[in-house]
């Protein structure tokens, strides 16, 4: 699933710059793809996986967002990509609840009832 184009294509190396923020934004897109694609699967366990490579990459979006600027010709790219990751977003959540609902029945019906 979240293959190394995610995360580890952005780890600068000794000849290799800092990457731009249109980077960070594009490695997003793609395990948002990967974790929509692994939501399609039913493979749970890999979205999760994949949600948490998002926060890291966001977090690394975060901080070099305080280091440089995207320059105005790349916002139109960075607006498609935003749009694109939402897109991803709603599809998982529609294909996640009624996985959601499923755990939520399975763990009310495991809950000890009270008699109050």
């Amino acid at each position: 699933m979240l293959n190394d184009t995610a995360t580890d294509m952005l780890a600068p190396t000794a000849v290799q710059p800092a990457r731009s923020l249109l980077d960070y934004y594009r490695a997003i897109e793609t395990a948002s793809r990967e974790m929509l694609q692994a939501a399609q699967a039913e493979d749970w366990d890999a979205v999760v996986r994949l949600e948490g490579a998002c926060a890291v990459l966001i977090e690394q979006l975060r901080t070099e967002a305080n280091r440089q600027v995207l320059p105005s010709e790349q916002r139109a790219e960075k607006q498609r990509i935003m749009l694109s990751i939402l897109r991803h977003d709603a599809e998982i959540r529609q294909l996640a609840e009624p996985w959601i609902a499923d755990l939520d029945h399975m763990l009310s019906a495991q809950a000890p009832r009270q008699l109050h």
